[in-house]
Order: structure tokens, then C-alpha cells, then sequence
């Protein structure tokens, strides 16, 4: 059974889940939208908030990416199955096991991670960037955001997950 993308409208991945469970359910496994933890503040306050992954992309683990094309065609709103013409590529066996080693199995969530920062070296601490030290691009301390370049649907994306520095030496 492969995971296969599904592109739709920006802002629309929670209607284009739904969609996809009704008119897909009997040949979908499971429909799910990946997302991150980050800290955010409003008026002095900081709390955890959660936020998509991929903006635009849902993703399916189905064996029938065929059946599910044909379906998606009928939904009255935007969304296709990532491929070229008519053949459907799943995701690569590493972009999966990034997706699963970093993300919870039941929500699809990355947790927030900790670390601190040793001379020009970042030392991540606790979370799912935990020995993942390598991956990291680039960090912003004040949105506490750790930018990750991978490869992703067939090309290099970056990806931003939550990671809090909590202190430098």
C-alpha cells in the first residue's frame, strides 16, 4: 500500500479530507494531513498551536491510486492526484520513513522540540528533531522555527517545524 498525494486548494485541506472520505472511503486507508506544534503569542501570552506540514496537500494511503484518480475527477472542487498523466507515483520508501519518524503515528503531528545552541552547532535536546540535528537549514530563535530542506513530492522543499532554543553557550 503506497501514500499518495493529493493536492487541493490552500485553506481547503480539511473540506478535501472529508471529500476524499466520502466519496473514497471504501479504497482510502487512511486520509491524513500532516502538522507541526509551534509557539505562538498573543498579548504577552505564549501557547502551542498546530499548523499544517504541506499547506495545499493532503496525503492517502491507498493500493488503488487508479480508483481514486477516477473519484477525485467527479468531486465538484479542486483536487488531483500528484503523478504525470496517468501514472500515479507514491511517495519514496525515505520521504515515508521521514514522515513517520518524525510525526506521531495516530495524529500526524510534530511535536515541538528543545535544544540549545553550542558555539555554531545546534544540540537538540528533547523531541523528534532528536538526533536529526543534520537536517536543519536554518533556525529563527524568535519565532522558534527550525527550517529543514528535504526532498519532498520530487523535489527540494522546505519545511518548517516547531524548535525552541533554550539557551546558547
Amino acid at each position: 500500500m503506497g501514500v499518495y498525494v493529493v493536492q487541493v486548494i490552500g485553506g481547503r485541506e480539511s473540506t478535501g479530507r472529508e471529500l476524499v472520505r466520502k466519496h473514497a472511503g471504501d479504497i482510502v486507508d487512511e486520509c491524513f494531513l500532516p502538522s507541526f506544534e509551534l509557539m505562538r503569542r498573543k498579548n504577552g501570552v505564549w501557547y502551542k498551536a498546530v499548523e499544517l506540514l504541506f499547506p495545499g496537500y493532503l496525503f492517502v494511503k491507498t493500493d488503488k491510486p487508479e480508483q481514486l484518480a477516477e473519484r477525485l475527477r467527479r468531486v465538484p472542487v479542486f483536487m488531483r492526484l500528484l503523478g504525470s498523466n496517468d501514472s500515479f507515483i507514491p511517495l519514496a520508501p525515505d520521504e515515508v520513513t521521514w514522515l513517520e519518524a518524525l510525526t506521531t503515528a495516530k495524529t500526524h503531528v510534530v511535536e515541538m522540540s528543545r535544544g540549545v545552541i553550542e558555539g555554531d552547532s545546534v544540540i537538540v535536546t528533547e523531541g523528534p528533531l532528536k538526533g536529526h540535528e543534520g537536517m536543519i537549514a536554518k533556525i529563527d530563535r524568535h519565532k522558534r522555527l527550525a527550517y529543514l530542506d528535504m526532498r519532498m513530492f520530487g523535489r527540494s522543499k522546505s519545511v518548517r517545524i516547531g524548535l525552541e532554543i533554550v539557551r546558547k553557550r
